[in-house]
């Protein structure tokens, strides 16, 4: 037996039984277990996660952590065991941190094994049985009824006013009516009406469907084998903390292998001394403290977020946001509430009325006339009384909607307005699919009248009256009827959903639905979420390109997103999946850059979007909140998903989780990615400025002659503990208000970029200078006593240095020398940290110090703060110009 091939939406019924070999009695028990062998379970297999031994071994495999090693081992070989100690602590303190980061499961397949429904209806041997629902095949025949969760996708055989929730799939925000009847080949997923998906579920009616796709021969399937070929790749930030990695590498290497040749061969040093200097150089170039402070960064960026609603799961993501140049998002439920409102109501003769609020919350004013009130009293009794429906307010502050969402729309006006269902109700008529609309029949008056709503062109084409503003009953003919259609099409052109209201209190007999008394229109849409406007505008002004990529229909597409401002002037292009399907890979690269609303997508178009825009140097960030949306989320350098309307699988592909549904939280999210950046490069600088000072002053005391200025140990000392208190206070900067009027930042752009050059070679040259001047200069007082000035020399440069470091654009006094608190602190406890390690006798002998008179250590640590005064009058001379 061979799988299903044919498209199943394609094929008349009797030619799909007979291609699945099943009949109208279903299948039998041997040839379930037969096509079992064939198509396997009705399951999505787990994804197995990375064991967590690989996790951990990850954190010692890069460059940095090799030369560290390397140099432990030189030091214990040599019998310098704190240097020993003090680098494996740091060796573990990264890994401790790096495992914590990475220590994440990748859970998008196993939520999609989840959305399966454990239990379903089938039809075996002519009988109706409850089965597990892995147990279903293609050929199968199960039953559906309201409510229940669609367990396979299917091919609708028998329905009745059907109609199904498919948001999630294909991001549709309507009920989608289903029919039997087969369709063309090349439609796109949202138009297939005759099929119902795995993982949605039924709206209203019931349905007899044949199964024609199980696990991962679904559509919910194909996201599944879609998420399990992308990928996982780094992230901008770890691309270019790497980068980093390796340059400080290759400086510490080259430098110690410099020293060692230099020191052996031309100077004649002893090994076990050249040794010694090596270890100082390799210590010296790398940047000890670097991955833990970036990792701080992170961490402040990704705290900051969470304030604003945006969670972030993968913390390295953090800084990629600032990069981000393009934001594909979904609209319904992103951009949109994912709720269908009714905004506006009119009746013949009396203006149209607005009505407030958004959502299901039961609050809003009716925006009328006072004399116009009494006359919508009719409209708003159907409201409350034609529909099947309940929504309710759950513990968490959400709205659970029980039915149809658009008949519940109706019960919200009705809420809205203080109208309750007071009438009894006799009869209560589901929406039909041919009649196009929906009726409740109650006892009014002591006689029966039937609330109808539904389709205008249905409802008016069986009206023959309707009342005036006079309250008058009128008859309705062309001339009378005209004004209704024009503030129909009016309506639909503005992007309204319009629905129509009529009574009937004569000839309620079903088979002779005619003589309606029309009463009125309402027009609802799904509303865009309140700040969308101004958060697409800020993206905008932000040189970040928004696109809609969206499952909705063009016109719907269209309208919202020229309404929210994606759409500008001169670019309302829209493309359809079909139209995107017929083109070749440089038609759709094209196709991609000039349109910027996308309809009727396909999970795979939307993959296939995202990678184009990659391809074509955009760091793109996508958001979503549907099943549909997890590949794209999980392809997207930044995945966005929704915490509150989003599903498990869209959450879990991403790597940043808006709390607030709310599309406006990005911006807020995007601003801080830019600060985490500038805070990256802040820190980096401050560090590495230390490191290369360092090898520098080594090597120009080797090429003088001179003994080795600093040990070691006093090295890590400076790398770890002075410099380790600012530069996480660097990380605590709150960014200078521009970073939104800032266009994206390059993501080829380094940490360390060629414009920050300048000042690096400052602070190197007055490092080393003052270092090498003091060395000499109290080289006669002792090697011990000339180590420890050079020691306050380099420390207070570096600690004078982390004001320069605040602002790299400009002067520190711009943005207030004394702004942040945490770097104030950081300064004067290193201060404290090192007055008392140099003249606590304990402390000073495991450092190899000497005792400095107070006017040594003012003045050397006052010649440190050089450091401070030449950058900034450097950073004056260059705004001048």
């Amino acid at each position: 037996m061979k799988p299903f091939q044919t498209k199943p939406h394609t094929l008349d019924i009797q030619d799909l039984l007979e291609e699945l070999n099943t009949s109208d009695q279903g299948l039998s028990p041997a040839d379930v277990q037969e096509k079992q062998k064939v198509f396997g379970k009705n399951e999505i297999p787990d994804q197995a996660g990375r064991p967590l031994w690989k996790i951990i071994l990850k954190q010692f495999t890069n460059l940095m952590v090799y030369i560290l090693l390397l140099a432990a081992a030189i030091s214990y070989f040599t019998e310098h065991y704190l240097d020993v100690y003090v680098i494996l602590g740091i060796i573990l303190i990264n890994a401790v941190i790096g495992f914590v980061q990475e220590y994440k499961a990748e859970g998008a397949v196993a939520a999609l094994r989840s959305l399966l429904v454990p239990k379903c209806k089938v039809v075996r041997e002519g009988e109706l049985q409850t089965i597990d629902s892995k147990e279903l095949v293609p050929g199968d025949l199960i039953a559906l009824e309201e409510g229940d969760i669609i367990p396979a996708d299917a091919r609708v055989w028998l329905f009745k006013n059907a109609r199904t929730t498919e948001a999630s799939l294909t991001g549709e925000a309507l009920p989608v009516q289903k029919t039997n009847k087969k369709l063309p080949e090349n439609i796109s997923l949202g138009e297939k009406t005759n099929m119902v998906w795995k993982s949605t579920y039924l709206a209203s009616g019931s349905v007899r469907a044949i199964v024609t796709g199980t696990g991962l021969r679904t559509q919910i399937g194909d996201i599944a084998s879609s998420l399990k070929t992308i990928t996982p790749k780094k992230t901008n930030f770890q691309i270019k903390t790497d980068q980093l990695a390796k340059q400080m590498a290759y400086i510490a290497i080259s430098s110690a292998i410099l020293l060692f040749l230099a020191g052996y061969f031309f100077l004649e040093v002893e090994v076990s001394e050249v040794l010694l200097i090596s270890i100082a150089a390799l210590v010296s170039a790398i940047p000890e403290g670097l991955p833990a402070v970036l990792s701080i960064v992170l961490a402040v960026g990704s705290y900051r977020m969470s304030h604003k609603n945006a969670i972030i799961r993968e913390i390295s993501a953090t800084e990629s946001l600032g990069s981000v140049s393009t934001i594909i998002t979904d609209k319904t439920g992103t951009l949109t509430q994912n709720t269908m409102t009714i905004k506006k109501i009119w009746i013949p003769g009396v203006e149209e009325a607005e009505v407030t609020g958004e959502g299901w919350e039961s609050k809003g004013d009716l925006l009328a006339k006072n004399e116009d009130v009494k006359s919508f009293y009719k409209l708003f009794e159907i409201a409350a009384h034609c529909h099947q429906t309940a929504v309710s307010k759950k513990e968490s502050g959400q709205y659970q909607v029980t039915g149809d969402p658009t008949e519940a729309a109706f019960l919200v006006l009705a809420n809205k307005v203080g109208q309750k269902k007071q009438l009894p109700i006799k009869e209560d008529i589901a929406f039909d699919a041919e009649l196009k609309y929906r009726s409740t029949i109650v006892e009014k008056n002591g006689t029966e009248t039937r609330f109808i709503i539904g389709a205008p062109e249905a409802i008016l084409a069986k009206c023959n009256s309707f009342h005036d503003s006079w309250g008058s009953l009128q008859k309705l003919n062309d001339i009378t009827i005209k004004p209704i259609q024009d503030k129909f099409e009016k309506w639909s052109k503005e992007s309204f959903r319009v629905l129509a209201m009529a009574q009937q209190s004569e000839h309620l007999n079903q088979d002779h639905h005619n003589n309606f008394e029309f009463v009125g229109l309402a027009g609802m849409l799904d509303p865009p979420r309140p700040g969308v406007l101004e958060a697409v505008n800020s993206c905008h002004q932000a040189g970040i390109r928004v696109i809609m990529a969206t499952g909705d229909h063009s016109a719907t597409a269209l309208a919202i997103g020229k309404k929210v401002g994606i759409v500008l002037p001169g670019r309302e292009k829209v493309y359809t999946d079909t139209e995107l399907q017929q083109m070749d890979e440089e038609q759709l690269d094209k196709a991609v850059m000039e349109a910027d609303v996308f309809s009727r997508l396909s999970p795979i178009m939307k993959l296939k979007i995202a990678q184009s825009l990659q391809k074509q140097g955009e760091l793109i960030a996508m958001t979503g909140d549907g099943v549909n949306d997890a590949p794209a989320l999980k392809q997207a350098n930044v995945g966005v998903s929704m915490g509150i309307m989003g599903t498990d699988v869209a959450r879990d592909a991403s790597v940043m989780v808006l709390a607030d549904d709310n599309f406006s939280t990005i911006v807020h999210a995007i601003e801080q990615g830019r600060i985490v950046f500038n805070n990256a490069r802040r820190t980096s600088f401050y560090l590495v400025t230390t490191s290369l000072a360092e090898i520098f002053t080594l090597i120009s005391a080797v090429s003088l002659g001179l003994s080795m200025p600093l040990t070691a140990t006093q090295i890590l000392w400076i790398n770890l503990v002075t410099d380790g208190l600012c530069d996480k206070a660097l990380a605590t900067e709150k960014g200078q208000g521009n970073e939104l009027t800032s266009p994206p930042i390059n993501p080829k752009e380094n940490i360390l970029s060629k414009r920050i050059f300048p000042l690096l070679v400052i602070n190197i040259l007055l490092m080393t200078g003052l270092a090498i001047t003091a060395f000499k200069w109290y080289l006669p007082e002792g090697i011990e006593k000339a180590r420890t000035i050079v020691f306050i020399v380099m420390s207070f440069s570096q600690l004078f240095n982390v004001f320069n470091m605040r602002n790299l654009r400009g002067s520190t006094f711009k943005i207030g020398l004394f702004s942040n608190k945490w770097v104030n602190l950081a300064f004067l406890l290193s201060v404290l940290i090192q007055i008392l390690i140099i003249q606590t006798p304990v402390l000073s002998q495991l450092f190899d110090f000497r005792p400095v008179r107070a006017v040594e250590f003012i003045l050397w640590a006052s010649l440190g703060s050089m450091t401070f005064w030449v950058v900034e009058t450097y950073k004056l001379i260059q705004i001048k110009k």
